[in-house]
């Protein structure tokens, strides 16, 4: 098994982390705490590191419950949840092409942000991070088979939704 180190192999996820998180929180701040807590649970447990196996399917899965606990925190107090998108153009394109771009995309991410949490976590780890069907089974801690079900699922709500926006 190969020796783990903080700094080479669980730093350079910070960006997997954050970017699962925001699915799930919805929140830029409160995504980074719980990037940020993660790594602290992460560092804290380092004399644990050699009895795992996967530390990236481990480290997610630190982060998602993180981010599921702030979810059933923030619900208990009945706050609703904020959206945020992020956008990233390789290109300069015209005004009007950004502009329906920026429209598309905020149309994806709202559609995506209104699956239930199950859906919404697979398809963000799935197609957006293109993690394995064990990878996310393992972080979901459900089968590979339900893995492709629910991804399966999640897809035909966003195909059926694009196409009534006509996306």
């Amino acid at each position: 098994m190969k020796e783990i180190n903080f700094r080479t192999d669980i730093l350079p996820l910070k960006d997997r982390l954050f970017k699962m998180s925001l699915r799930i929180t919805q929140n830029n701040e409160e995504a980074e705490d719980i990037v940020q807590e993660t790594l602290i649970r992460l560092w804290n447990e380092r004399s644990k590191w050699q009895l795992i196996s996967n530390i990236v399917s481990y480290s997610m899965t630190i982060c998602r419950n993180l981010s599921l606990d702030y979810l059933r925190h923030k619900e208990n107090q009945n706050i609703t949840l904020n959206s945020s998108l992020h956008d990233c153009a390789d290109s300069m394109p015209m005004p009007d092409e950004a502009l329906q771009n920026d429209e598309r995309q905020a149309s994806v991410a709202k559609i995506i942000n209104n699956l239930p949490e199950k859906q919404r976590t697979v398809v963000q780890l799935r197609d957006i991070e293109g993690m394995s069907y064990k990878e996310i089974a393992s972080i979901l801690e459900i089968s590979e088979s339900d893995v492709k079900v629910t991804l399966y699922r999640a897809r035909e709500v966003l195909r059926k939704r694009l196409e009534i926006h006509k996306l």
